[in-house]
């Protein structure tokens, strides 16, 4: 339920991020365009943008469009026709068919990962709705790593946090070439006398007695009385833990439920 909520949740944020973030895609090298000119059949053409970030267009030859708007280079391309004295105010109308320079990479627990292209100003929510929302056994808190030169940056941000505050600044506005990683959710373990001994998914503020309750419950010879805990502490040490019902379980708990003697 907790994750049908989520994933709900992620759609309606990313068509309100959508919203606000609507702008025109930017051009850069390898994108493939079609250009067109209305009432002028015979300069149409589709050509890929080359590295240097120039397109050629019949008649006015180079045009250097990487980082212009699509709205920007229709303007660049009409200005160049009509100085050149080829067209009368020309309307050129340019579509992108492929988009290769803006794209981010989404890896780890997504339902669809891969390299998704930034046809806009797009925010993590929205490229995570694209993508299928986050996996059932992803983590609650994303990861958005970006280059900056020599330099990288690492951004953390709690999904399910800014889901209940409804906070949409948390919700950055990805680049190309940003990377969004999903770790696995943190797990527990718990054996012995329960009915569904093994790993499970550790929810916030999960206690013994709901980690009890996930493991199916108390087998006819199970006691609660006696369950300890095995957890490592920050130095890598084994401690065994006698717990309480309402003890909050940490990432890679080790539950242990004893067998009754009565």
């Amino acid at each position: 339920m907790k994750r049908f909520v989520m994933s709900l949740a992620l759609v309606v944020l990313a068509l309100c991020g959508q919203a606000a973030m609507a702008a025109e895609l930017t051009l850069g090298p390898s994108d493939v365009v079609k250009i067109t000119v209305y009432n002028n059949p015979d300069l149409s053409v589709e050509t890929r943008v080359s590295e240097s970030g120039e397109v050629t267009f019949p008649l006015v030859g180079q045009v250097g469009v990487n980082g212009l708007t699509v709205s920007a280079a229709e303007k660049k391309i009409a200005g160049l026709l009509e100085t050149g004295g080829f067209v009368k105010k020309p309307q050129v109308n340019i579509l992108v068919t492929v988009i290769q320079s803006q794209q981010v990479s989404l890896l780890g627990q997504i339902n669809r990962p891969g390299r998704y292209p930034l046809d806009a100003r797009r925010g993590l929510m929205d490229v995570l709705a694209l993508a299928g929302g986050i996996a059932a056994d992803g983590a609650d808190v994303v990861t958005v790593m970006r280059g900056q030169g020599d330099k990288a940056t690492r951004d953390s941000i709690d999904i399910i946090d800014m889901v209940r505050s409804a906070n949409l600044g948390r919700n950055l506005e990805l680049q190309a070439g940003d990377v969004v990683y999903v770790e696995r959710a943190p797990r527990f373990y718990i054996y012995g006398e329960v009915q569904r001994p093994g790993p499970f998914r550790l929810e916030r503020g999960m206690t013994v007695v709901q980690a009890l309750s996930t493991g199916g419950g108390l087998t006819a010879r199970g006691t609660e009385r006696g369950i300890r805990i095995k957890r490592r502490d920050a130095s890598g040490v084994l401690q065994t833990i006698d717990a309480k019902h309402d003890d909050l379980l940490q990432a890679d708990d080790v539950v242990y439920v004893k067998e009754s003697l009565f």
